[in-house]
C-alpha cells in the first residue's frame, strides 16, 4: 500500500508520518519510507543521527532508469525516459522488500527502518532547478511499485499543495492531511481536497497539536467526515524534537492508538490498480505534450502499453545484484 503525508509547513505531517512508520516496523510489516519532503528531516524524526549520509535517488536517477527500463520494447534508450513513464510489458519492477540496484544504492537502514531521500535543495540548484525534479524520482519508483496489502511505502511529501506540479499525487492508496486547528493548516486541506477530489485521492484528515474538545470541533467544522482521528499534545514528541526519540511503548497511549487507526485506515482501503494505471497514463501524456516530447525529441506517448496492467499477475524481472 502506497501512503503519503502531506499537510501545512510545521503541521506536524513528518513527526506523524515517522511515528506511523516506525508503529508498522514494530509490528513486523514491510515497509520502506521516502523523504519527498524539500526540507530533509524524516532520518532524524525516525531516530536517526543528525547528519545521516544516504545517497539521493536524485543523484541516482540515470541508473535508476536504465533498471526500471528493462528490456521494454517501447522505450529505445533510458534517456527517453521521464518522471511519468509507466511501466509495460518488459519493464522491471520493484516489490517493497527485495534486494535489487536501486535499493542498494539509495536504501539504508536508519534506525530499523528502510529509507530513501529525494536529496536536499542544495545552493548548486538555487535560480536554475526546480525541487521537482528530485520528486520526479519518487514519482518514477511509485509507477513501478508493485505492493501488496500487508507492506508499505510511506512518503513524507513536500509541505503544502506542491505535489499537484505532477502527477504525483495520485501515486498513492491512502493520503493523510496533517492538520492543525488553524485556519491558515484547514486553507491548505481545503486546497488539497479541492484538487484531489477530481481524482477520487483517498484522502482522510489527521488532527495535530490538539489540547481540548474545542480543537476537535474546529476540525469537525472545516474539514467534515474528512477528519479520521486526532493526535493531542505529547510530551513524547517534544522530547523527539530535542533529540530523544524513545521506545513507541514510551508513547501516549492514546496517541499510540491514533497509530492503529491509521494502519486499520490505509489496510481498509481498495488498491484500484485500474485507475492508478490509467492515471499513470493519463499523467504521462499530459507531461509528454506539455514538455517531455520537445525536451527529448520523440513522441513519448508511445511508451504507454495498452496491453499493460500493473496488478498482481503482473511478474517483475528478476532482480539483480
Amino acid at each position: 500500500m502506497k501512503v503519503a503525508f502531506v499537510g501545512k509547513g510545521g503541521s506536524g505531517k513528518t513527526t506523524l508520518a515517522a511515528l506511523f512508520v516506525r508503529h508498522l516496523a514494530a509490528s513486523g510489516r514491510p515497509v520502506l519510507a521516502i523523504d519527498a519532503d524539500i526540507n530533509q528531516h524524516l532520518a532524524v524524526a525516525l531516530g536517526g543521527p543528525a547528519h545521516t549520509t544516504i545517497t539521493p535517488l536524485s543523484e541516482q536517477l540515470p541508473a535508476i532508469k536504465e533498471y526500471l527500463r528493462g528490456d521494454n520494447p517501447r522505450i529505445g534508450s533510458a534517456a527517453e525516459m521521464v518522471k511519468t513513464t509507466p511501466p509495460g510489458r518488459g519493464s522491471r519492477l520493484l516489490r517493497v522488500a527485495e534486494n535489487n540496484p536501486v535499493y542498494a544504492a539509495c536504501v539504508r537502514d536508519i534506525a530499523g527502518i528502510r529509507l530513501a531521500v529525494t536529496g536536499e535543495f542544495s545552493t548548486e540548484d538555487l535560480g536554475v532547478a526546480c525541487y521537482h525534479a528530485k520528486v520526479g524520482a519518487v514519482e518514477l519508483l511509485l509507477n513501478h511499485m508493485l505492493d501488496g496489502p500487508g507492506e508499505y511505502v510511506v512518503v513524507d511529501m513536500t509541505a503544502g499543495a506542491d505535489s499537484f506540479a505532477s502527477g504525483l499525487f495520485t501515486r498513492f492508496d491512502r493520503t493523510f492531511l496533517v492538520c492543525e486547528p488553524t485556519t491558515r493548516s484547514v486553507g491548505v486541506y481545503h486546497q488539497y481536497a479541492g484538487y484531489a477530489r477530481d481524482y477520487d485521492v483517498a484522502l482522510s484528515v489527521v488532527g495535530n497539536k490538539v489540547e481540548d474538545p474545542t480543537d476537535v470541533e474546529f476540525l469537525r467544522e472545516h474539514v467534515g467526515a474528512d477528519l479520521l482521528t486526532w493526535f493531542g499534545r505529547s510530551t513524547y514528541v517534544r522530547r523527539a524534537e530535542r533529540g530523544t526519540v524513545g521506545p513507541l511503548s514510551e508513547l501516549e497511549e492514546s496517541n499510540r492508538a491514533v497509530l492503529g487507526r491509521l494502519t486499520e485506515a490505509v489496510d481498509g482501503t481498495d488498491q484500484d490498480r485500474a485507475a492508478f494505471t490509467r492515471l499513470a497514463h493519463e499523467f504521462h501524456r499530459r507531461n509528454a505534450e506539455a514538455w517531455a516530447n520537445a525536451r527529448t525529441g520523440i513522441d513519448l506517448t508511445t511508451q504507454i502499453d495498452p496491453e499493460f496492467q500493473l496488478d498482481t499477475d503482473a511478474v517483475p524481472i528478476a532482480a539483480t545484484a
